[in-house]
């Protein structure tokens, strides 16, 4: 059975309804607890898939927690040997950290809730987000962070707030800066964990975070389910993914 390792930093942000999907692709999934279990025990080069989960910490926060540093080397280790990659939220920053990109506090301010995605130059190496950007799905946004764009990266999309907001490398390696993953059902557990951030962060309005959840679940749900689906599946393929300026095969 193939492995999908996914690196947790908050209990709340899981696998989500990606969980089922890697169930029935035949993948047996593990948690690995960042903060808590030890890289040192782990090789970055093992698991078929690793998916690098969000978090409320700062991917440059290394003075307060130490163990980014760590976890950044240890992913940087594996995207140079193009395996399996998928990073969500911090984890797409810490995939651009790795790739030695900036990562840096939004100048815009924060970006939480739900709209949809603009296209991005090279939207078309990926065609499964093709569909849902070009369908206008409303996403998950849920970020005060925004990166550059590292060097040979493919840009896949943006938002009409933020530039930066997916991007590929090598064969498999793909970022999401917005929460694609999440389970609406379980979307309150969000508004609860990120309740101090919620309350303090200017012209954001919990009524309206739960209500446009209720609103967008149909839709979301459909598209999300169908590009996972199809990510998965390239996988089995491994069809290569030009990085920027390069044509493909």
């Amino acid at each position: 059975m193939k492995t999908a390792l996914a690196l947790r930093h908050l209990a709340s942000e899981d696998l989500g309804q990606l969980a089922p999907l890697l169930n029935a692709s035949g993948y047996r999934i593990r948690y690995f607890e960042v903060g808590v279990d030890a890289f040192i025990d782990l090789s970055p080069l093992d698991a078929d898939l690793v998916i690098v989960l969000g978090g409320p910490v700062a991917a440059y926060d290394v003075d307060a927690y130490p163990w980014l540093r760590t976890e950044t080397a240890w992913l940087r280790a594996r995207l140079l040997e193009d395996l399996p990659t998928l990073g969500i939220g911090l984890g797409a920053q810490l995939m651009a950290a790795a790739l030695h990109a900036r990562v840096y506090p939004g100048s815009d301010g924060k970006e939480i809730g739900w709209a949809s995605l603009q296209p991005g130059p090279q939207l078309d190496v990926l065609p499964c987000l093709r569909e849902l950007v070009q369908q206008q799905t409303p996403v998950l946004h849920w970020h005060g962070d925004t990166f550059d764009l590292p060097q040979g990266a493919c840009h896949l999309a943006a938002s009409t707030q933020y530039p930066q907001q997916a991007f590929a490398w090598g064969r498999h390696g793909l970022a999401l800066q917005f929460h694609l993953e999440v389970d609406v059902r379980t979307v309150e557990q969000w508004l609860v964990g990120h309740a101090h951030e919620i309350a303090h962060t200017r012209n954001l309005c919990l009524a309206r975070l739960r209500a446009d959840a209720q609103r967008h679940r149909r839709q979301f749900e459909s598209a999300s389910r169908r590009f996972w689906q199809a990510w998965l599946d390239s996988l089995r393929t491994r069809t290569v993914v030009p990085r920027a300026g390069q044509r493909r095969a």
